[in-house]
């Protein structure tokens, strides 16, 4: 989800480190989009969506997974929202309608939807249980809300590269920057049952990191652009973000990028459809 310009950085995602005035931040988008579109897609179409299914897609970026849903699932609209949509207005599209609003904002209510979407969004913000359940309410009975965030696979066991050497510290960077909190996603499937989903389900996919590939390309552009941030911490210097910038651009490296944990749940009521 890109921020909206004006707003204080704390608990805010993006306002001190992904300026979507910053020339490049479009394109790091959709270098993640390009990693882990095809994955969302062949999951979203597996439960079911596709036409006559109206879709809200929250923290929409670029777009891409909101106009593949009009363009290859035939979904019968897309309310794509964004607290900044300067991308999403870039792309216009019939069936696409583009809201600039904030989740965590009070009057958020954008009505009921048989499919609500949200990828690298939830892990940004506080309020996880409220926000969860909050996505939930705006399913229509008999819907889906599929949630998908990153897992962090970087630990203590982990052999040692300049890439887990830097990613620990972004982590931590953008923790203490803007809030980013990956650590309670693995909780997902709780909140969805806490939220009265049945039945929920989950799966997480790992892109393979390889020289100029689009996953590779996005942390790289991440790196750069949380460099300050990752500074902060103590546990880097330039030289280490360096290393781990050429490591990540050669055939040596072999390591695990963080995965993509989806995690899927049904609305009672209405009409079912698949659940795997």
């Amino acid at each position: 989800m890109t921020p909206r310009e004006g707003t204080p950085a704390p608990g805010r995602y993006g306002e001190a480190v992904f300026r979507p005035e910053r020339a490049g931040e479009g394109a790091r988008i959709d270098y993640g989009a390009l990693a882990y579109d095809d994955l969302t897609l062949a999951r979203l179409r597996a439960l079911g969506v596709g036409p006559g299914w109206r879709c809200l897609d929250v923290g929409a970026g670029t777009g891409t997974v909101s106009r593949r849903l009009l363009d290859e699932a035939g979904v019968a609209g897309v309310l794509a929202v964004d607290r900044d949509v300067r991308f999403l207005a870039e792309r216009p599209m019939p069936g696409l309608e583009v809201l600039e609003a904030d989740l965590t904002d009070p009057d958020f209510a954008p009505g009921r939807f048989r499919l609500v979407h949200a990828r690298f969004v939830l892990m940004h913000l506080p309020d996880h249980e409220r926000l969860v359940a909050r996505l939930a309410d705006l399913v229509e009975p008999g819907g889906l809300l599929v949630l998908g965030d990153a897992v962090d696979l970087t630990s203590d066991r982990t052999p040692g590269t300049p890439y887990t050497a830097v990613m620990p510290a972004m982590w931590q960077g953008l923790r203490t920057a803007i809030g980013t909190d990956v650590s309670w996603v693995p909780s997902y499937p709780r909140l969805l049952r806490a939220a009265g989903l049945r039945p929920v389900a989950a799966e997480i996919h790992v892109p393979p990191l390889s020289p100029g590939s689009p996953i590779s390309r996005f942390w790289a552009d991440t790196w750069e652009r949380s460099r300050e941030a990752m500074l902060a911490t103590g546990e880097v210097d330039d030289a280490a973000v360096d290393e781990a910038l050429r490591y990540l651009d050669s055939d040596d490296c072999a390591a695990l990028s963080a995965g993509l944990l989806t995690v899927w749940g049904r609305k009672p009521g209405g009409t079912a459809g698949p659940t795997e």
